[in-house]
């Protein structure tokens, strides 16, 4: 009798555990779910940084584009993003440290491995090098007047009207960047810092811009009379400052598995100009006397 009793409560309080369980399994699941950033807030905060980053590098209206009527016609230098084929990409997944050199990935690209029919005992470790893996932007910054490429001048002092007047190249002018400092494979460095830059302006960069000669634009500037006028052009140009990690990469194998081994990594500041193609700003003076 006192059995048929124990049983029915038994089961009425597995029940209850269960149900309490099921209820606080739920209950937590929901505030794990909440406490992660919804796709909706994710996304506005891409926006946001995006529209952040298109302020802080819009174009002041005094920098012209004169892509059009530059009559030396720059080469573009957009550099794709290079796609690592699917052998790369099981290679790069099993690399500890962040490998993004362009010219690297292009070299794992291009190499090909066939598994052995026996796999057992197969070793082989293969120095490619000592190569920049990866570049961490940390600073970009843009310079309107990173260097003077032109000035038009004319004496309106014996005029009684105003004179009309605007750009016109006179000579030829190439305007470099670089880095700012000796590094090992520069080219390499130099590749990644302007991808990285190029991605946070949405600027036209390139490390060497020509303005050619004869180059003219038709945004006219008025001399008054009496007075003097100088219209001073520069090229433009970005500043970017990170960090370059190096280090020595090998490819192993070892029985059926392919992988990549990186060793004596070692991590060092950089900085680089790089020009904004066919961009100039303008500085235009009247004075009364000659500067």
């Amino acid at each position: 009798m006192k059995r048929g009793k124990i049983q029915p409560l038994l089961l009425v309080l597995i029940l209850l555990l269960t149900a309490f369980l099921n209820a606080h399994t739920g209950f937590a699941a929901k505030e794990e779910k909440d406490k992660e950033p919804k796709q909706e807030e994710k996304q506005e905060e891409k926006k946001e940084e995006k529209e952040d980053l298109s302020v802080k590098f819009k174009i002041p209206e005094y920098v012209l584009n004169v892509a059009k009527e530059n009559t030396y016609p720059n080469p573009s230098q957009d550099l794709p993003q290079l796609e690592p084929s699917k052998l790369t990409k099981s290679l790069l997944e099993t690399s500890e440290v962040k490998i993004e050199n362009p010219d690297l990935i292009l070299l794992l690209n291009e190499t090909t491995i066939n598994k052995p029919i026996l796999a057992l005992g197969y070793r082989a470790t293969i120095y490619l090098g000592r190569w920049p893996l990866n570049y961490e932007s940390k600073e970009t910054a843009t310079n309107w007047e990173y260097q003077k490429v032109n000035t038009n001048f004319y004496d309106n002092r014996g005029g009684k009207a105003p004179y009309k007047f605007h750009y016109v190249q006179e000579a030829q002018k190439i305007v470099r960047g670089g880095l700012t400092a000796k590094v090992p494979r520069a080219n390499d460095v130099k590749k990644m810092m302007l991808l990285k830059a190029a991605e946070k302006t949405q600027l036209p960069l390139s490390f060497e811009t020509v303005v050619g000669a004869g180059t003219k634009k038709d945004h006219y500037y008025n001399i008054p009379p009496k007075m003097l006028g100088y219209l001073d052009a520069y090229a433009t140009a970005v500043n970017e400052k990170g960090t370059v990690t190096y280090g020595e990469v090998y490819l192993a194998l070892k029985g059926g598995k392919r992988f990549i081994n990186v060793k004596n990594v070692t991590s060092q500041g950089i900085g680089a100009w790089i020009p904004i193609q066919d961009h100039l700003s303008y500085k235009f003076n009247a004075v009364e006397v000659p500067r």
